[in-house]
């Protein structure tokens, strides 16, 4: 049976992926738990973004990205398509941004956005 390697619909930022790989490391993540990249209804503009460890599902895609098996929900590809997550270490912030260039809005928070 040949496997098929589709290419994600969203990219990680080396920060990004290197955070992720912390924490997977740190928490001691079981390895069949991917990193789940989505949306859900909520947020101050409709929609907020989701972001956290989980099995896959019937409903989901997988895809490999440096190590890291990336999960989503196939109908939140269209909500997530060519969006780019980054992670910030600064003094000002602390933690994953979500750069979504399907987005028509987004609030103050930057979790939060409108399609």
């Amino acid at each position: 049976m040949a496997t098929e390697t589709k290419t994600a619909p969203i990219s990680l930022t080396e920060r990004a992926l290197e955070e992720v790989k912390n924490i997977l490391k740190e928490k001691n993540v079981p390895a069949e738990y991917g990193l789940r990249v989505g949306v859900q209804g909520g947020g101050c503009s409709g929609l907020s973004y989701l972001l956290g460890f989980d099995k896959p599902k019937e409903s989901d895609e997988t895809f490999l990205l440096d190590g890291v098996t990336l999960i989503m929900d196939k109908k939140h590809g269209m909500y997530v398509m060519g969006m780019e997550v980054d992670f910030q270490d600064g003094l000002n912030a602390r933690g994953f941004t979500f750069n979504n260039p399907q987005a028509s809005s987004t609030c103050g928070c930057g979790s939060s956005f409108s399609a």
